[in-house]
């Protein structure tokens, strides 16, 4: 039974909008299916670092019959091969998180209304209610019964449009 995926998509370097339809492309490959919804195209400043580069964003949802770790490799398998470095992330001395601009970045947001909590997977993604960047696309396609399954997450409905600039 195909399960309602959704799917955060960012990228700051180069041609940003043939990055995320590039990266589209191959995730419909992947997944072997084509996406039932994908958001306008949001643009935002850098979160957790500082650049002169803009990231634009966007969320999308596949329905798929596969699991979620083996979309997180599809995810981790396609920024490689997109040429960004999918090492294991890196923390400053005080344990904090080092961001950095990227070619692309895909992470998956909520995989139907299921909760995960693994070393390697969290789902819901644990800092999308943080990330404008990525609720303002995703309220923008997520359906009604997820919406209602994550009170926590969509208790705020109308969000801060104008952070970003949609294009």
């Amino acid at each position: 039974m195909a399960v309602e995926t959704y799917l955060g998509i960012g990228t700051n370097l180069g041609d940003r909008k043939a990055n995320i339809s590039h990266a589209l492309k191959m995730l419909d490959a992947a997944l072997g299916v084509q996406s039932t919804a994908l958001s306008p195209l949001f643009e935002s400043e850098p979160w957790g670092f500082s650049s002169p580069d803009r990231f634009l964003n966007c969320a999308v949802r596949y329905d798929t019959d596969m699991g979620p770790h083996e979309i997180l490799e599809i995810c981790k398998d396609i920024e490689a091969r997109m040429g960004r470095n999918v090492a294991a992330p890196e923390f400053d001395g005080n344990g904090r998180r080092i961001y950095r601009s990227r070619i692309i970045d895909i992470d998956i947001l909520l995989y139907g209304q299921g909760r995960i909590s693994l070393p390697d997977l969290a789902i819901p993604h644990p800092l999308m209610r943080e990330r404008d960047f990525v609720m303002v696309p995703l309220s923008a396609i997520v359906s009604d019964d997820t919406r209602l399954s994550f009170p926590e997450i969509f208790a705020e409905d109308g969000r801060k449009a104008l952070l970003g600039r949609r294009l």
